[in-house]
């Protein structure tokens, strides 16, 4: 697996090797044993998310689960093309308030895991995308919240963006208040 930090402390793109004949190609998506002896030590996983959105140019997010239920997740594209990006929430950090986006696609096998602590959204590229994502806690209700999509000068390159009601009320990064730390999020 090919592991590349990014300009974000704790957040990496990663790629697992596909291996591929005239059938098509076999991949392994998560490996503890592989990406431990690459010194990448990931929490344990205790839900699996898959989400299909139907026309490209569907934003979601920026998502995040409030502590005690704050959630990692190892983001891919089970089909289709989208850009995802990670946010760092969490004050007290060097990097609070930057992002850090690429592009996750069935072709390109790219991963993004996201620690806790992180606003996280996508853009979808092309029609019937499917994001599959691994997360570190349970979906709680009551912890569920979003910040406003366009208030952190994201370039999602998107003109008339498919949004869902949440995401649309959803208040600016500048307007909300951040329920992590640096230290908790660690």
């Amino acid at each position: 697996m090919q592991i590349e930090q990014t300009p974000i402390a704790g957040v990496l793109l990663m790629t697992p090797a596909r291996h591929g004949d005239a059938r098509g190609f076999f991949s392994e998506s998560w490996n503890r044993r592989t990406l431990r002896q690459a010194g990448v030590d990931l929490p344990e996983f205790v839900q699996d998310n898959h989400s299909l959105s139907r026309q490209a140019g569907t934003v979601r997010g920026l998502h995040y689960q409030a502590p005690p239920h704050a959630q990692g997740k190892l983001v891919r594209c089970g089909r289709g093309r989208l850009f995802d990006v990670a946010v760092d929430a969490r004050e007290g950090s060097p990097t609070y308030g930057q992002w850090f986006g690429a592009e996750l696609s069935f072709e390109n096998g790219r991963q993004l895991w996201i620690p806790a602590g992180f606003l996280h959204g996508f853009v979808t590229r092309e029609p019937d995308s499917e994001i599959v994502y691994k997360c570190t806690a349970h979906y709680d209700r009551e912890a569920d919240g979003a910040v406003a999509w366009d208030s952190l000068g994201i370039d999602w390159d998107v003109s008339d963006p498919v949004l869902s009601d949440k995401d649309r009320a959803a208040p600016a990064f500048a307007d909300w208040q951040s329920p992590f730390t640096s230290e908790a999020s660690a």
